[in-house]
């Protein structure tokens, strides 16, 4: 995932529970025991802090979403349309989805039966599924979309606006507005049409297709995203917003970087949708999106994705910003340091996505450790010198008293995936790589590590084994050891 910024308090972890089971279970039928000799695929990926997020028994590989949004009533009516491949023999299989009346299910044209279990959508096709099939299951459903409180006490899933809705999905909220496999292990493609109230604006990612009236007051916008997504990072902007659109050079990598000769690529479309409130707020940071943009280039590698920009929406609509994939959200004008993480995010947590959210550490050190360099390249503190600050006096800020609580590793339990241990000891983690090997190894392991994994999945285990692989002369057993799994404040480096 990756909140650039947490600052509501933990709660219980018993507030899992209550988000993850409190779903309606409305005008659904019953449904009778497993076909002998097929199975069932399970109702959850066994996440080790959100078990029952997601679904085994098949893979997911593109969402067709038609959505209507009437904000007076809070009425959200939608049809979603997934593609998947089942990964097993299956009589029945599971969606996520938290709430909301579903109307009717098929599977490959033919009506499936189907029943809730808390946030489980219990589907059974006509016909068994083959190991290896391809299949397309519909579900029509509507309702009034929830929010649902993290452990962690943060709000996600359908948030109302002043003026419409905001959707958010990090880490289980996406199924509070659509049915899907609620992982980030199963990424796919998007393909989201949004109908709203005649002028409101209807953003999300990707890039859009079409805006059309529809006739009867109301406005369709059509947005596609080709390259493949975790749905914890889809969103549903819906509001009165100042829309811009303009394009920027992007780079083709650091062979394009300030210093070099190789011509750039053309231009990358950006879209930026800002409340009217915080236009004049916002208007010098989005100023410098074309500079962060090739400053990010020039650090990580290309660019991964295939248009980028930024949603603006009132403080008082969201309390934190998110790395929503092409067009990050704000609360509000960001300052530079926020823009930069969730810039950097587009790289780590969106294209190279964990595989589980233990794993989480991964998105948020990179995009810490981005805004370090950032202020480093930009004539502030080294990053060395943060870090070296952090350790001296960092457990002294109220902001990261619990910084040495736990190792970024191995959180405590889902309330704790966004505590300071994970973005700032994470970010530590990452400068003493930096440290171990000096300059250029480093950001050749940095865009590698970004390349090898463009669009997929990677764990922790992955990253460290890929670290040793590209620094075979170097000892790293002691980073690992005391600084990513180890309990307490390790020694002075």
């Amino acid at each position: 995932m990756s909140r650039s910024v947490r600052l509501v308090p933990a709660v219980a972890a018993a507030t899992l529970l209550l988000a993850l089971t409190a779903c309606d279970d409305e005008g659904t039928p019953d449904t009778p025991g497993a076909q002998a000799g097929k199975a069932s695929g399970a109702p959850g990926l066994g996440d080790p802090y959100f078990p029952k997020a997601g679904n085994g028994g098949y893979d997911v590989s593109h969402y067709g979403l038609t959505l209507a949004y009437t904000p007076v009533g809070n009425w959200l009516s939608g049809t979603a349309v997934v593609t998947a491949r089942a990964t097993e023999d299956l009589s029945a299989f599971d969606l996520d989805l938290a709430g909301l009346k579903v109307e009717e299910v098929t599977v490959g044209g033919d009506a499936a039966e189907f029943h809730r279990d808390g946030q489980e959508l219990i589907v059974r096709p006509p016909d068994a599924l083959a190991d290896g099939e391809t299949f397309e299951v519909r579900v029509r459903y509507s309702g009034s979309p929830r929010t649902i409180t993290d452990p962690d006490g943060s709000k996600e899933g359908w948030l109302r606006t002043a003026d419409g809705a905001l959707a958010l999905g990090e880490p289980t909220g996406s199924m509070a507005w659509f049915p899907g496999n609620h992982h980030p292990s199963d990424k796919a493609s998007y393909d989201i049409a949004v109908t709203v109230p005649k002028g409101l604006t209807a953003v999300s990612n990707g890039e859009l297709r079409s805006e059309k009236a529809t006739g009867d007051g109301r406005t369709t916008f059509t947005w596609h995203t080709a390259e493949p997504m975790a749905s914890y990072v889809a969103t549903v902007a819906i509001g009165r917003y100042t829309v811009t659109r303009t394009t920027v050079t992007r780079t083709a990598g650091p062979e394009t970087c300030p210093g070099t000769d190789s011509p750039a690529e053309a231009g990358l479309p950006v879209y930026v949708a800002v409340d009217p409130s915080q236009v004049a707020a916002g208007r010098k940071v989005l100023a410098r999106l074309p500079e962060v943009m090739e400053w990010a280039e020039c650090n990580f590698g290309p660019y991964p994705f295939s248009s980028a920009g930024a949603i603006i929406d009132r403080p008082e609509d969201v309390e934190y910003a998110l790395e929503t994939q092409n067009r990050p959200v704000h609360p509000g004008a960001p300052d530079i340091a926020t823009f930069v993480h969730e810039t950097a995010h587009q790289w780590f947590g969106d294209s190279v996505t964990p595989e589980n959210w233990q794993d989480m550490w991964l998105n948020e050190s990179f995009a810490t450790y981005a805004e370090w360099l950032w202020t480093e390249d930009e004539g502030g503190l080294t990053a060395q010198e943060t870090f070296t600050e952090l350790y001296d006096h960092g457990e002294d800020e109220d902001e990261y008293e619990n910084l040495w609580a736990f190792p970024p590793a191995k959180p405590t339990s889902a309330a704790h995936v966004s505590d300071p241990s994970i973005y700032q000891r994470g970010a530590m983690v990452i400068q003493r790589i930096r440290q171990t090997v000096g300059d250029d190894a480093f950001y050749d392991i940095v865009q590698g590590w970004a390349a090898a994994h463009r669009h997929g999945n990677a764990g922790t285990a992955d990253f460290t084994a890929y670290v040793e692989q590209q620094a075979p002369d170097e000892d790293f057993s002691g980073i690992w050891a005391d600084w990513l799994y180890g309990e307490g404040k390790p020694e002075r480096p």
